[in-house]
């Protein structure tokens, strides 16, 4: 690799991970906002189930848009340019953002108030939707061949990042600020923050260039016409197995990254600031984590690491939620109760996730099927987890092991996708013909 392409291949991970930062940033927070505040706010009730499982309604939202965002910049990326998608991305998600700290209250202009939060929340949808898989694609199209899986696990450290200065941002405030302040005002000055950080991807984004293996496409009028078409007739099979490998991915992530901070504040009474600094110090560690997992799939396959690290990561939840529950005033094992699974086993799945969906499909409709795996499996894998974990827990009185056998579950859906992948791929290799198939580690 010459000095010039190394310098080119370090602007595009920087210019993917800063991206990928800002665009998780803004779309967790609604998260992390929606359990804390927008169930008050936006959605009065009597009843604090009922107004927690509305705000985590329009938190499902934002995930059922994903899909919709994958197709239309997945086309865009597919056909046009990967960069412009990209671009395109980043400054609908920033000003979604910012208009919903600037919604006003349910009080003040009655149901007009969940109404633009609902529309708002669906064009965060729709950013985020095309902004994954053009951030891991650049990553993944611009590494060497032997280093696929930790050059493309480097945009998915954004996800970390984004949860990590979310939680921090939120954690600050509540910490400086009076419950009522941050009631008040003080949860919408996160959400008005993102501006600044749009402009700082943007300034970043823009110096980018095309990717090599898109750049030949192009060259060779190569582009698919009809890639969202192409992708649903020459790969089902791969999009079946791609999103049932998601699944554990979209759970344990929002068991632990949006349902706990809830879960510890709301039901274990713990401090509020003390429970999203759990989760902080996690997402933290998850940034050297996910890079070494990406690192160990280059080494030892991408499949093997995604099978057990599914099983690990599943049943992981079981002791974490035990500790969390039965310890609740002891903030160390609370917290190490988060940063364990949370923090370090599921990288082993994040870290090479990536490079697995790359892997499934060729160049000339990657974007539109990284796209579409990710974000359409994120609407059962993701977007309803804590309306289920908040439904589960009702259920069992309080008690969290219902919520823990559906992690444990979707750790075994996982890696049976994984294993899947991988048995489809020998079956492919041992039949001697020159079609086109797919690609795996």
């Amino acid at each position: 690799m010459s000095t010039t392409h190394k310098q080119e291949v370090s602007r595009v991970i920087r210019a993917s991970v800063i991206g990928a930062t800002i665009e998780w940033y803004d779309f967790f927070l609604y998260g992390v906002i929606a359990g804390l505040v927008f169930n008050k706010l936006y959605f009065p009730s009597d009843d604090a189930f009922i107004g927690t499982m509305l705000a985590y309604t329009t938190f499902a939202i934002g995930f059922v848009a994903r899909p919709l965002g994958g197709v239309i910049f997945g086309h865009i990326g597919d056909r046009v340019s990967r960069k412009g998608a990209l671009i395109a991305t980043l400054v609908l998600m920033g000003a979604s953002t910012v208009a919903i700290g600037l919604i006003p209250s349910y009080d003040s202009i009655g149901v007009w108030a969940p109404i633009l939060l609902l529309l708002c929340r669906i064009l965060q949808g729709i950013g985020l939707g095309g902004e994954w898989g053009g951030a891991v694609l650049m990553a993944y199209e611009y590494a060497p061949k032997e280093k696929r899986g930790l050059y493309a696990s480097w945009p998915q450290v954004g996800l970390a990042l984004g949860l990590c200065l979310a939680s921090g941002v939120v954690a600050i405030l509540t910490a400086v600020l009076t419950p009522e302040d941050f009631y008040t005002w003080g949860w919408r000055v996160a959400f008005l923050l993102s501006a600044l950080l749009v402009f700082l991807g943007l300034y970043i984004r823009v110096a980018i260039k095309e990717s090599p293996e898109f750049e030949k496409l192009k060259a060779s009028n190569a582009e698919n016409k009809q890639p969202f078409v192409s992708m649903i007739k020459q790969y089902p099979g791969n999009i079946i197995r791609g999103m049932g490998a998601r699944y554990i991915d979209g759970v344990l992530f929002n068991i632990f990254g949006v349902f706990s901070i809830s879960y510890l504040s709301n039901d274990l009474n713990m401090d509020r600031t003390t429970a999203l600094t759990g989760v902080l110090i996690a997402s933290f560690i998850m940034c050297f984590s996910i890079p070494f997992f990406g690192a160990l799939s280059d080494k030892v396959g991408r499949t093997k690491t995604y099978f057990w690290g599914s099983i690990i990561t599943g049943f992981s939840a079981v002791p974490a939620l035990y500790f969390m529950t039965a310890h609740s005033d002891n903030t160390l094992v609370v917290w190490l109760s988060i940063i364990i699974p949370f923090g370090i086993l599921y990288a082993s799945v994040y870290g090479p996730e990536a490079a697995l969906f790359c892997e499934l499909f060729d160049t000339d409709v990657r974007y539109t099927g990284i796209s579409f795996v990710y974000q359409f499996s994120g609407i059962f894998a993701s977007g309803i987890t804590p309306m289920i974990a908040t439904a589960l827990l009702h259920a069992n009185d309080g008690q969290p092991w219902y919520v823990a056998g559906y992690v444990v579950f979707a750790g075994l859906v996982s890696a049976y996708s994984a294993w899947s992948i991988k048995k489809s791929k020998q079956q492919k290799e041992s039949v001697p013909t020159p079609v086109l198939r797919s690609r795996y580690s």
